[in-house]
């Protein structure tokens, strides 16, 4: 007995074969997705979300973009001057310059927290800010992120923002991933006061100033005069007054000898403020062996936001990626 298969192979007409074809790229374009988090998240900009988290009774801002399959958290804290939306989601027409964004289409959840004072969060009624409060704070919100997903977390500080991050993890070692150090600026005759130093008893409440918004962007040509001005603008819109900060000798406690956590130090090529004479020393004094510097050529203190941006999102990257190896 003899048995033939016969396989069926339809004569397809050209525009069945077309839309056999937009199907089947459709489909994998969708599996894709799936199973690549990266080309899931690198579609449109993610929508920004306004979050109230209560400290004491004190509402605490905290602004949040997420992917849509979010791999890891990273938590950011701005600097001494301006919050985190003129920061961290710079939006400028026909440019990409939103640190979220960037970070999104990496597959990073991102928050980003509005200290005491700045952007949407109100002083509280002492109408100061101290650096233990905006340690406090911040450990709260990480807290408060860990309620909502079941991600790692990640810190990241810029300037001001790394002083709060490191008292953090000095802190409480284990309660984020990674801690991320830009632009960091700590030195002691710049930063701390006698504890016995009178302040006035009300806030300054001083008014910021354009001059002071534009002001760290000093390298030529690394970011465009348009983006500029809109950081200024934005600045300004969000932080009419600038911030007072009093009980700096409690910045006496930071000591890179109490860093554990894993550390990624970041330092623009002409930052003045992070200066190449006092990193070495701090670099070496941090206990972890767990820790990378990068230099960001052409960048200065707000590389970020300027071309050195994508060195710095790709280093990002590639630090939170070798914590899993």
């Amino acid at each position: 007995m003899v048995f033939t298969q016969y396989i069926w192979r339809p004569k397809l007409t050209a525009l069945a074969a077309l839309l056999l074809t937009l199907f089947l790229a459709l489909l994998l374009t969708l599996l894709g997705g799936a199973l690549n988090p990266v080309l899931a998240n690198s579609a449109a900009p993610a929508e920004l979300h306004q979050h109230q988290v209560l400290a004491a009774g004190h509402p605490l801002t905290v602004w949040e973009k997420s992917p849509l399959q979010p791999t890891a958290v990273i938590l950011l804290l701005h600097g001494r001057t301006w919050s985190s939306l003129p920061d961290f989601d710079l939006q400028v027409e026909a440019e990409s310059l939103s640190f979220m964004d960037g970070l999104n289409a990496l597959g990073y959840a991102v928050y980003a927290l509005d200290a005491r004072g700045y952007g949407a969060t109100p002083r509280d009624s002492s109408g100061w800010l101290t650096p233990d409060r905006a340690a406090r704070d911040a450990t709260l919100v990480i807290e408060w992120i860990k309620t909502r997903v079941d991600l790692d977390v990640h810190l990241y500080g810029w300037s001001y923002g790394s002083m709060v991050s490191q008292l953090v993890v000095q802190r409480a070692p284990n309660k984020v991933q990674s801690v991320m150090l830009f632009g960091y600026p700590f030195e002691p005759a710049r930063h701390l006061e006698d504890p016995a130093f009178k302040y006035p008893v009300q806030p300054p409440n001083e008014t910021n100033t354009a001059a002071n918004a534009a002001s760290d962007f000093i390298v030529s040509g690394a970011i465009s005069e348009a983006a500029i001005a809109a950081y200024v603008e934005a600045a300004l819109a969000a932080d009419p007054h600038r911030v007072d900060f009093k009980n700096l000798h409690e910045w006496a406690e930071l000591d890179p000898s109490l860093i554990t956590t894993p550390t990624l130090l970041l330092q623009g090529e002409f930052d003045p403020l992070a200066a190449p004479a006092d990193l070495p020393a701090f670099f070496t004094r941090i206990k972890t062996a767990n820790k990378w510097w990068v230099v960001l050529s052409g960048g200065d203190h707000a590389a970020l936001l300027e071309k050195p941006r994508g060195k710095m999102l790709q280093a990002i990257d590639s630090f939170i990626k070798s914590l899993a190896n």
